[in-house]
């Protein structure tokens, strides 16, 4: 196995085509995919699976390129560094759902190391899309909940992706509102209470919805709204009355005081952890992350 073999699966995933790569490898398509077909004899596994409609990646091939894809990113640091004599900024990046207090640990964080020696990356995102940036190396951590309901399915998906979930803290399950909200003087709300109001809930695509970012993601509600920023849902709370279920940890400092977290009767519990990859220990700066985010979770105690 050879650093150019690596290369040319990354660029055959990226373009999506052998033919294309080729000509931007400049390579004729026949040695590109002998290269390839030698490289998946030599490992044991099909990294493309070939059809008459074109190629596309196995779920062999999907946690190699992965791997090919850090490989090439840290020669290309050594590059930089040793041949290059270019100063080269340490990377660190983290998926969440979307959380307020981890992006204000990121927020932290950044202020605390700056941004001259480091290249940080932070994407609130889709759940499904969180375990596939930890699995393809664009983000060290990914931040998530585990509950009673979606722990078997959790960790089975992120089993089969070479995944693991670690706990960091548990929370009660609270009721996010606006200020002008009727119910939002009330020291706690139960679900009949809101059945007149919209739920707002985190779109997942067409995603099982043990995947969904909010709890009691099977109940009944009469009216539920599917939203895919943090943004919308809080224009959504001020215009429509809506609501939202969360872990009770905000960030006034990011959303503003506007809003209000009021604890749901219910004994509903999550807990919310980090995936990482297996087998690979945290980094320097993921270890200070997770103690930024763990200063969050005395807040829900």
């Amino acid at each position: 196995m050879t650093l150019s073999q690596l290369k040319y699966v990354i660029a055959v995933a990226d373009a999506g085509s052998m033919n294309e790569a080729a000509k931007k490898l400049f390579l004729s398509q026949p040695s590109l995919s002998g290269s390839i077909r030698e490289l998946e004899e030599e490992i044991g596994i099909e990294i493309f699976k070939r059809t008459n409609r074109g190629i596309s990646l196995t779920p062999d091939g999907t946690e190699f390129l992965g791997y090919a894809r850090q490989v090439a990113d840290q020669y290309l640091l050594l590059e930089d560094r040793y041949i290059h004599k270019h100063a080269v900024k340490k990377k660190f990046g983290v998926s969440m759902q979307h959380y307020s207090f981890a992006v204000k640990a990121f927020v932290e964080l950044v202020k605390e190391y700056g941004m001259d020696e480091y290249e940080f990356a932070v994407r609130e995102t889709r759940t499904l899309e969180v375990i596939n940036d930890v699995r393809e190396f664009r983000s060290e951590l990914g931040i998530l909940y585990a509950n009673d309901f979606n722990r078997k399915v959790l960790m089975k998906v992120l089993g089969e992706n070479n995944l693991e979930f670690t706990p960091l803290f548990p929370c009660h399950t609270y009721v996010y509102l606006w200020r002008g909200h009727p119910l939002a003087e009330k020291p706690v709300i139960c679900m009949e209470e809101l059945s007149e109001y919209p739920c707002l809930s985190f779109e997942q695509g067409n995603n099982s919805f043990f995947l969904a970012e909010e709890v009691l993601s099977t109940y009944e509600y009469k009216r539920i709204i599917k939203a895919n920023d943090r943004a919308t849902m809080l224009n959504l709370m001020r215009g429509l009355n809506a609501y939202t279920l969360c872990s009770g940890i905000i960030s006034e400092e990011l959303n503003g005081t506007d809003y209000a977290a009021i604890p749901l009767n219910s004994d509903e519990v999550m807990t919310i952890g980090y995936i990482s990859r297996k087998g690979m220990g945290i980094s320097a700066m993921g270890r200070k992350y997770l103690e930024a985010l763990a200063v969050y979770g005395e807040m829900a105690r």
